[in-house]
């Protein structure tokens, strides 16, 4: 009696192997089956060439059922790629390089910004930023545990300067320590909040300027699409025609005479933005996606990948390198 349990027991597991074979494991997707791409943040300006995507067809054409799913500070694209919630998503070079150093199989197929959009915002009048050296005696803004926090301990090293030589101070989403000058140098995205805060401040009568961190040196890489591992072995087809497509649709959302196309594309989602204010922070999102014309939209700065995992290793972020070369996989024409 045992001895036929055991082998109906056989029988069945050798059946259920057979056909999981064939069964699409969690995280991956076959061709006609619905994709999930999980952005970083909310929809905006930062996020056209993802919506103008899916709006005007490009992965319809391509022959994907792609939903764009909006981000957010309880959104983890990563994790969801580990837990299958999503085939594709973006996430920054830190979030990248963090996760595998947890043991993450996550990798870069393409990069959607070359310059990263996370500056320092000044008033012009008061002082001029020309070089590193020149942040010394200032209040500086930066969120602790946040990017802007390791790319100006960057800058400062970069420098020969310490943290000492300037006046780090902690900020959060309130911007009223900058407009009450307590807080001097103020850490913004450039095409978003910097648009948003020189308008605050020319309607007081004062101009402001911007302080880059890679104009000196430190090009800390901003959001990336990334997939599985697994996504990528089994699916490669996929991954191409997802990649080339999204491109293709960040291509169209870039050219300035669809303006107007992508203005109305992004505002269904962001409605809170002024069409006159959105026109401006796309004309500053395209010199990030593509401050190069010779260099297409999604290529992958393979040497800021690796100032960027030094910088990390060097603040001691991570304990041990992660080879984050080896997890750039870029697609055809990225």
């Amino acid at each position: 009696m045992h001895s036929h349990c055991a082998l109906y027991r056989l029988a069945i597991w050798t059946l259920l192997l057979i056909i999981g074979g064939s069964i699409p494991t969690a995280g991956t997707a076959t061709a006609g089956e619905p994709i999930a791409y999980r952005l970083k943040w909310l929809i905006n300006a930062s996020t056209a060439g993802d919506v103008v995507a899916r709006q005007q067809g490009f992965f319809e054409r391509a022959g994907l059922e792609v939903e764009v799913k909006a981000g957010g500070p309880e959104r983890d694209a990563i994790r969801e790629l580990e837990l299958g919630y999503a085939q594709f998503g973006v996430a920054s070079a830190d979030q990248v390089i963090r996760a595998l150093a947890k043991g993450a199989s996550v990798v870069v197929v393409a990069q959607l910004f070359q310059v990263n959009p996370l500056q320092w915002i000044y008033r012009a009048a008061d002082f001029s930023l020309t070089k590193v050296e020149d942040l010394a005696g200032h209040t500086v803004g930066i969120t602790y545990g946040g990017n802007d926090e390791t790319i100006m301990r960057a800058l400062l090293a970069s420098a020969g300067m310490d943290a000492g030589q300037v006046k780090l101070a902690s900020v959060r989403y309130d911007y009223t320590p900058f407009f009450q000058k307590q807080v001097a140098v103020w850490p913004v995205y450039r095409n978003t909040q910097g648009i948003f805060l020189a308008d605050k401040l020319k309607a007081g009568g004062e101009t402001v300027a911007f302080f880059d961190p890679s104009r000196y040196g430190v090009r800390f890489v901003a959001n990336s699409v990334v997939t599985s591992r697994k996504m990528l072995d089994q699916h490669p087809e996929t991954v191409l025609q997802f990649t080339r497509a999204l491109l293709d649709g960040w291509q169209a959302a870039m050219d300035p005479a669809n303006e107007e196309a992508t203005i109305t594309a992004v505002a269904e989602h962001d409605r809170d933005t002024a069409d006159e204010v959105m026109r401006r922070q796309l004309a500053v999102t395209r010199q990030m996606i593509q401050p190069d014309p010779s260099i297409p939209i999604g290529h992958i700065d393979t040497a800021a990948w690796q100032q960027t995992e030094t910088i990390m290793l060097n603040q001691k972020l991570i304990d041990k390198p992660v080879s984050v070369i080896s997890r750039l996989h870029p697609q055809s024409g990225s």
